[in-house]
């Protein structure tokens, strides 16, 4: 009695080596590529959200605010400064309005695709700009909170300039194939300056505001 051909078992193990072959070397790649496409992700992202932010706070600031809409300044008989304080009215309006205008502006960013060339992801100066791209979903998530910020720098003999900032803060997520993460977003925005001639006054009530929604 003839012995029936082992086909079936031939081709079993075929496909055992195939596997083996095509799928652990890409299962390899991808665990491998996985903190990099993470780390692409989430600096692209950061840039997208940053400009967002500073667009909407420099539209704001564009149209309705000065410096000496945010800051009373009281001088001597001799000219001199000698108070500085915040309107601290004006600057909570300010804040309020910036976030309402921020978080329209993120608001946009949702389901924004930023497509990362798989190249990108090899660190290949050369690929950087070929392969299958990798698609990463923006979805803007959290509140956004904003802080009045200020300093103090030389600019020139004799001189200061006073210089005014929105701190701005938010969370954004990324969604990747089989991977979610959040970052954090922090954007610092200039929003009116002036210079101060002589010294600068003793008496000034700094700002040490904040606000959130």
């Amino acid at each position: 009695m003839f012995n029936q051909p082992r086909y079936p078992k031939k081709i079993f193990i075929c496909i055992i080596i195939l596997l083996s072959i095509t799928v652990v070397p890409f299962a390899i790649l991808e665990s491998n590529l996985k903190p990099t496409i993470v780390a692409i992700a989430k600096a692209e992202a950061e840039l997208i959200a940053v400009k967002a932010i500073q667009d909407a706070v420099n539209e704001k600031v564009a149209k309705s605010v000065e410096y000496k809409d945010l800051i009373f300044i009281r001088t001597d008989n001799r000219g001199r400064v000698v108070l500085m304080q915040a309107n601290t009215i004006k600057i909570n309006s300010l804040a309020a309005e910036t976030i309402l205008d921020i978080q329209r502006s993120l608001s946009k960013l949702e389901g924004k695709v930023i497509p990362i060339p798989l190249g990108q992801a090899l660190q290949s100066q050369l690929l950087a700009a070929y392969g299958p791209k990798i698609k990463v979903t923006l979805v803007p998530i959290g509140t956004v909170k904003v802080k009045v910020a200020d300093d103090f720098q030389q600019a020139g003999i004799n001189q200061t300039r006073h210089r005014l900032y929105l701190n701005v803060f938010s969370k954004v997520k990324i969604i990747i194939p089989l991977v979610t993460d959040n970052i954090e977003v922090a954007a610092q925005v200039p929003i009116a300056e002036t210079i101060i001639v002589g010294e600068v006054p003793q008496t000034y009530l700094n700002l040490d505001l904040g606000r959130g929604k």
